[in-house]
């Protein structure tokens, strides 16, 4: 059985879930604004993705017949304008996610709550691939550079991205992921 604590810990990750789908909507906005629509269909797909996280702990709290409690999503702060910020700030935001991950297996791990500590075994291989993508992302745009034909290239690669992620297929190889 879940401790009323892991309980609250994991309702808590709920909202940091549901902070980072509106962290990456924001994002995709941002992108549309700047005509960049491959980039902000990458960030629309992530926003469906941190979406699913939070149903996924969601769905695992009520399966171990604990409250869901759900509390203000905070607005995500602005970032600055351009690719190479936009991507600087995810990849911050997602070491942020994967250190609270962390913390919640740690806590499942002096609880001896098996359970959980495998439930966020998914979480901990998801944080490392979202990292190492995010991290590629940022080496193509430094690489190549964010103008022009270059910023062209990174916006199309993204846009299929997208299309991969949303119907589920894996990266293609040598793509931005």
């Amino acid at each position: 059985m879940i401790s009323q604590s892991m309980a609250q810990r994991l309702n808590a990750q709920i909202n940091r879930e549901l902070y980072s789908a509106y962290f990456y909507l924001g994002l995709s906005a941002q992108a549309e604004s700047m005509n960049l629509r491959g980039v902000a269909a990458w960030f629309f797909a992530k926003h469906g993705e941190e979406h699913t996280h939070a149903l996924k702990m969601y769905r695992y709290l009520i399966d171990q017949g604990a409250m869901v409690a759900f509390s203000d999503v905070a607005a995500p702060a602005s970032v600055e304008r351009g690719v190479l910020p936009m991507f600087e700030r995810t990849l911050e935001h997602e070491r942020s996610v994967t250190a609270t991950i962390n913390e919640l297996v740690d806590q499942a791990l002096s609880e001896k709550d098996h359970a959980t500590h495998i439930f966020l075994q998914w979480f901990i291989t998801e944080q490392i691939e979202e990292e190492a993508t995010v991290d590629d992302i940022i080496g193509r745009v430094r690489l190549f550079g964010d103008q022009g034909q270059s910023l062209l290239m990174i916006d199309n690669e993204l846009g299929a991205l997208a299309k991969q992620m949303a119907t589920g297929a894996a990266p293609q190889s040598g793509a931005a992921a």
